[in-house]
């Protein structure tokens, strides 16, 4: 198994975020991850990344124990994200915040700035993005930007990305666009994709298996089809069946 998490407990204060819970992953694996607004789903991908402590629980990746690791360490082990509000710098060229993305990946330890240039450069092509390689991120557009968070997750070589919500904002042309990308990682790049997700027609599409989590606990996992035809999913999240 790829990743797998057990009895993961986050409190902040008074409220219980993420409530003992268990689930797995395994490589090749596209997931998705979908509930209620505030029934955890960021945070879980928080915990994984080291964004977050642990309060209680554990999660192992490739077999290594990796909660509580510093997020620089689960970088290099080969897991990296994107985020719901894309998080780049924003004074840097979209060639240079991809940069940052190579020297902070697994196994380049040797590399140097003007190498890791080069590998940027491949990345944003990849995604659609090199002809605003010199443009600061501060002036690119919203799905400029979540192609931009894309190429420098991929850009940190992983075996496991964790998607927050990639689709938000997207206009129906963007998102088919994405869906597809996010697909020719997983042809090309062979990596396994944990997809946080509100837009069910993507989750049905593009997800193989989904998890739901509800007041922090995982309620349910299966094929889309049997997720989305659920009684308890549909009342608690969905409120209609989606053909």
């Amino acid at each position: 198994m790829l990743l797998k998490i057990e009895n993961l407990t986050k409190r902040f204060g008074g409220v219980l975020a993420v409530n003992d819970v268990t689930l797995s992953i395994a490589e090749d694996e596209i997931v998705g991850l979908i509930g209620p607004n505030g029934a955890g789903k960021t945070t879980v991908m928080n915990l994984i990344s080291g964004y977050y402590k642990v309060d209680s629980g554990r999660i192992e990746f490739k077999g290594i124990d990796i909660q509580n690791a510093r997020p620089s360490t689960v970088c290099r082990l080969g897991i990296s994200r994107t985020f719901q509000i894309p998080r780049p710098f924003p004074d840097l060229t979209a060639l240079a915040n991809v940069g940052v993305g190579v020297l902070c990946g697994k196994e380049r330890p040797d590399k140097s700035y003007g190498d890791s240039l080069l590998d940027a450069s491949h990345f944003l092509e990849f995604v659609g993005l090199f002809s605003k390689r010199n443009v600061l991120a501060k002036d690119l557009s919203l799905f400029e930007l979540r192609l931009l968070e894309l190429a420098r997750a991929l850009a940190t070589t992983p075996k496991l990305i964790m998607l927050d919500e990639v689709m938000a904002g997207l206009n129906p042309g963007e998102a088919s666009r994405a869906i597809k990308l996010v697909r020719k990682v997983v042809e090309e790049y062979r990596v396994t994709v944990f997809w946080i997700e509100h837009v069910m027609k993507v989750v049905m599409e593009a997800t193989e298996r989904v998890i739901v989590l509800h007041y922090g606990k995982n309620i349910a996992s299966g094929p889309p089809k049997e997720i989305v035809n659920n009684p308890e999913i549909i009342e608690i999240y969905l409120g209609e069946k989606i053909a």
